[in-house]
């Protein structure tokens, strides 16, 4: 039960995009990652977001920070909930965007396309 917690809402590793917008905004910002692929990133993303298709992430944790939060990207939440766990196994601090960008466009946030 609790997997499904963290990837679909309810956990304590979850924001909702609104709560994003303001951590990343705040003078503590968050390193965005986006786990989606190359093509969903260029059709819009949220910007200053580093891409990491979720299948590429294990051999590239070295090219992440272990001192700085990770709010995980994807469309819809899922595969993003996956990332924060893999994340939070390898000893990162890593949140998770619930709805994913469907959430974050759903508020009327900014999205940036192209690479």
């Amino acid at each position: 039960m609790n997997i499904l917690k963290s990837i679909f809402g309810g956990g304590a590793n979850n924001l909702n995009a609104l709560d994003a917008k303001a951590r990343i905004d705040s003078n503590q910002p968050l390193l965005i990652l986006d786990v989606r692929q190359p093509d969903e990133f260029r059709a819009g993303h949220i910007a200053g977001a580093k891409l990491i298709p979720l299948n590429e992430l294990r051999g590239r944790l070295n090219e992440l920070p272990k001192d700085k939060e990770i709010l995980c990207v994807c469309r819809s939440g899922s595969r993003s909930g996956a990332a924060v766990g893999q994340l939070s196994s390898a000893g990162y601090n890593a949140l998770n965007l619930r709805g994913g960008m469907m959430g974050w466009q759903g508020a009327g946030l900014p999205v940036k396309k192209g690479k």
